[in-house]
């Protein structure tokens, strides 16, 4: 180890040891006015490394979406949120196969309708329905503060869904982070603020947010910065997202994108998709499909 400042080493300075900088063990100085000195060189360098951890971190590939498995069979969720419902009772993310599912087998039996997940009975009513979700986002739930902030949005008080959804994102709802975004770039009841929008953005798109990358991808291009704009196009593909599928096609035209770069998010896109599906979710999706019977609070 030597001073980051002189070069000067533990056996150059004699009895006395380096003395450790503000970076820790990383960084040690031969004397007290050798870190003045260095800070500034120091402080780029941190910089530097700061953004290539970041970057690593955004451009690694998501083992998964951010919706998921459902923990009845364990197969992907769809990044289609309406391919599943949320249980009131204990937050769980449902798929309509495993949900449509269990209903024909209670409704066969003349069963009361429980919750698959926690056994507890499902609620009935808009209100029960409410106050369920109230409860759970009383205890921190992130999902139910992300769906109490969807519903404050949808009657257009963005300030309660900024609060909401600023409690869900801390508790790393990647959904809650998505919507953030938004609320920075429209500046809906928020300053408008393009360093915030792009943070809450990567934070969603690490979290395995598809639209969340795609966002970052038209952002990288505007700012011409293409290759990162491709690979976040790539990633969105992997994850079964079909628009990043039509940006990966405009851009090998326009000669952006390798034809094996190509090829290769095509597999991975419908191998994505297909993880996703059943018989059980394809019964599901006719039947919804005739009787619109799915239950929307």
């Amino acid at each position: 180890m030597c001073c980051a400042s002189y070069g000067i080493t533990d056996s150059d300075s004699g009895d006395a040891n380096l003395k450790t900088g503000d970076a820790g063990d990383l960084v040690k100085y031969c004397s007290d006015e050798c870190q003045p000195n260095h800070r500034p060189h120091q402080e780029a360098v941190c910089k530097e490394t700061a953004a290539e951890l970041r970057d690593e971190m955004l451009f690694k590939q998501p083992e998964s979406s951010h919706m998921g498995d459902c923990p009845i069979c364990c197969l992907p969720h769809s990044i289609n949120s309406d391919k599943a419902t949320v249980m009131s009772c204990c937050g769980k993310s449902i798929c309509d196969g495993c949900d449509y599912a269990n209903r024909s087998r209670e409704t066969a039996s003349s069963l009361h309708h429980v919750c698959l997940f926690c056994r507890q009975p499902r609620s009935t009513t808009k209100e029960d329905y409410h106050l369920q979700i109230k409860e759970r986002a009383a205890a921190n739930d992130p999902v139910a503060l992300q769906w109490i902030g969807m519903k404050r949005c949808d009657t257009g008080d963005f300030k309660g869904a900024f609060e909401y959804w600023t409690k869900a994102a801390e508790l790393g709802n990647a959904s809650a982070h998505y919507n953030l975004s938004i609320l920075y770039q429209e500046g809906l009841d928020v300053e408008k603020d393009e360093k915030k929008e792009v943070y809450h953005l990567e934070e969603a798109a690490i979290a395995g947010h598809p639209q969340a990358r795609c966002n970052l991808a038209g952002y990288e291009w505007r700012n011409e910065r293409f290759d990162r704009a491709v690979k976040h196009w790539i990633i969105a593909a992997n994850l079964g997202y079909d628009d990043s599928i039509q940006r990966l096609k405009e851009s090998y035209k326009e000669g952006q994108v390798s034809k094996e770069d190509f090829a290769g998010a095509l597999r991975a896109h419908y191998a994505a998709v297909n993880a996703t599906k059943s018989p059980k979710r394809e019964a599901a999706e006719k039947y919804l499909a005739k009787n619109a019977h799915r239950i929307v609070y």
